[in-house]
């Protein structure tokens, strides 16, 4: 049983960044298309980028092209996002998933979720 556990969220500043990681235990995500998605609060969870193992496949919400970025750490076998220019709007609970089905971009295609790290960002 694949488990991914996030790391870095925590309290910034606008303008700021941070750097997120997602790392998986029990099994490997090697063949999974990794996900990053959020969930503000009294809002749906949205996509906001994935990524092959191969880190070949890469895709993003279009509204956070150009701040955020998502990459593979091969060294840690983990999945990072870094987001710069951190916004008040992008206050949320952050989650990885892996699916199996590479660009998936919706929530139901994907089979293994973290348990969210939270970030927030203040003005």
């Amino acid at each position: 049983q694949v488990q991914l556990v996030e790391s870095g969220g925590g309290l910034v500043q606008v303008g700021d960044s941070l750097r997120l990681s997602c790392a998986a235990s029990g099994g490997t995500v090697s063949n999974y298309f990794v996900g990053w998605f959020r969930q503000a609060p009294g809002k749906e969870r949205e996509f906001v980028a994935g990524i092959s193992w191969t880190g070949r496949q890469i895709s993003y919400a279009d509204s956070l092209k150009g701040r955020f970025t998502i990459s593979r750490d091969v060294t840690e076998s983990a999945v990072v996002l870094q987001m710069n220019s951190l916004k008040s709007e992008d206050t949320a609970v952050y989650y990885c998933a892996a699916s199996a089905m590479d660009w998936a971009q919706a929530g139901n295609e994907y089979r293994y979720w973290g348990q969210g790290t939270q970030v927030t960002v203040s003005s």
